[in-house]
């Protein structure tokens, strides 16, 4: 059996899906399965069970030697949180419980790490191992993330099993309908264009970047997902790995690409951030994928962020379609 937490959710289900086309369906999903909304992210795909979050870690003890690997993808995920326990109860003490129990049972274990445990970048974008200490994310959920990074390279060296942590970047792409605030600007872009025919952006507070000018490594899910089908095939070195594309690209591109996508002209309106994000807000993020590509040895070329925003428009969301 193949398990993947945070299955009902937006990489999760992708991650269902992608296991199914390649051929899996003893696959159990863990989720809290209380929101209607994320209903649609299963509908069609083929799972051996599906298993409540809060009673994830007794079934593991009583099914550990018929699990095969854990993807760890659940998590809270909404950077606006600022209650620190919140974090610290779902993102840190409940990994920290399942990594014990995978290192004890001999089970790979596969994790959703974060791009927001680099903060402003200051210190750049590696995922070397010596580098992570120095880390200053920018808001609790980037620090829960940081903080299981840093505990889980203090437990690993005595683990003995293949693992791996991922640093997603900004993933894009279809199954997010439920996310809110949290869904990608792409999405976000695609509801603006029905509802006013116009997309606002954040306007940029830093003089050292024009409006719209704000840059990250957006990442299409399918990529996502077919690099964590990879470490379970091929089970390259247990490491911290950035999963991004290596190439930051512009708010601007990806708005002027999105009304392109729908067959309509850009129209783009600047507002002010936030201000209960603006001091938190990442100007620019760029994974460096050395790991991935030479010591995991991932060849597979990445969408491109045209391409990835024409799937996604075209194919999942002019539609509604799921995948």
């Amino acid at each position: 059996m193949l398990v993947v937490t945070g299955a009902a959710g937006f990489i999760g289900s992708c991650m269902v899906r992608r296991l199914n086309d390649a051929g899996h369906t003893e696959i159990v999903a863990v989720d809290d399965f209380s929101r209607a909304d994320k209903e649609r992210n299963l509908a069609g795909k083929r799972l051996r069970e599906r298993v409540h979050r809060d009673r994830f870690l007794a079934w593991l003890d009583a099914h550990r030697r018929d699990v095969e690997v854990v993807f760890h993808l659940g998590a809270r995920t909404d950077t606006t949180e600022k209650d620190a326990a919140i974090f610290e109860a779902l993102n840190l003490r409940y990994s920290q419980q399942l990594w014990q129990r995978c290192a004890e049972y001999g089970i790979p274990f596969f994790y959703a790490s974060s791009a927001a445990t680099y903060g402003a970048g200051e210190r750049g974008y590696s995922d070397a191992h010596e580098r992570v200490a120095e880390l200053r994310p920018l808001n609790p959920y980037g620090q829960s993330k940081q903080d299981f990074d840093l505990w889980l390279l203090s437990q690993a060296p005595k683990a003995g099993i293949s693992w791996a942590g991922f640093k997603f970047f900004n993933v894009y792409g279809p199954n997010e309908y439920h996310k809110g605030r949290m869904a990608s600007v792409v999405f976000h872009t695609v509801q603006q264009i029905r509802a006013t025919g116009a997309m606002r952006l954040f306007r940029s507070h830093r003089p050292d970047f024009r409006d719209g000018e704000q840059s990250r490594d957006f990442i299409y899910v399918k990529d996502v997902v077919d690099v964590l089908l990879f470490f379970l095939e091929k089970r390259p070195t247990s490491a911290l790995y950035n999963l991004g594309t290596g190439r930051a690209r512009t708010f601007l591109d990806l708005a002027v690409n999105t009304f392109r996508a729908m067959d309509a002209d850009p129209n783009i309106v600047f507002v002010d951030t936030p201000e209960d994000i603006r001091n938190t807000y990442q100007y620019f993020t760029e994974a460096d994928m050395t790991k991935l590509r030479q010591v995991a040895g991932y060849e597979k070329p990445f969408y491109s962020l045209e391409d990835g925003i024409a799937d996604y428009v075209c194919g999942y969301l002019r539609a509604g379609r799921m995948w």
